[in-house]
């Protein structure tokens, strides 16, 4: 007898279990990357002329929004989701994740960085937020900083032309696709 352990958003797997042996929950390797991690704000000063629309044609939004270098493209195309987390044991340095780690999220691949840039993706995050670090206000993408190291974990892929806009509707339309895979 046999029977279908489901687990992440993949496609599901088939394991035979003997009768009455314990089973472990098991959970599908995921594609992860470690990159260079910074911040950016949609300002003409740090995109181009047009800072409310994306290299993919979305809309800037830095609920959402996330850009990969462009040496990144073909692992991480447009509409894919990222969820990301500091390495254990990844130096603090100029690093300021635990800062702005509540504004993060699940992030959509909708931009892409200057070709100078390599293994590295930029978090969008709204211009008019302040966060305080040492005691001072400050924008997020400054006191995210540089954080070496870190992980981003693929978890998903949306339609680009119509991504969510808002941190709960981009969970929601991952799980309807996780379910959508169980079926």
């Amino acid at each position: 007898m046999g029977f279908f352990l489901l687990s992440g958003i993949s496609s599901p797997k088939v394991q035979h279990i003997a009768p009455g042996a314990e089973v472990a929950p098991q959970r599908e390797a995921l594609q992860t990357h470690t990159v260079l991690l910074t911040g950016y704000n949609a300002v003409p000063e740090q995109t181009n002329d047009d800072p409310f629309t994306t290299a993919s044609g979305a809309y800037s939004n830095p609920e959402i929004v996330i850009a990969r270098s462009r040496d990144m493209a073909d692992e991480l195309p447009y509409g894919t989701v990222v969820e990301i987390a500091a390495r254990e044991g990844t130096p603090s340095g100029s690093c300021g994740i635990e800062v702005v780690e509540h504004l993060i999220g699940l992030r959509v691949v909708a931009d892409t960085m200057h070709p100078r840039k390599k293994n590295q993706m930029d978090i969008m995050f709204p211009v008019d937020t302040k966060v305080s670090i040492r005691g001072k206000e400050v924008n997020p993408a400054v006191a995210l900083g540089i954080c070496r190291d870190v992980e981003v974990r693929v978890v998903g892929k949306v339609d680009i032309r119509g991504i969510p806009r808002t941190q709960t509707e981009l969970a929601a339309a991952l799980n309807r696709a996780s379910l959508a895979a169980r079926n």
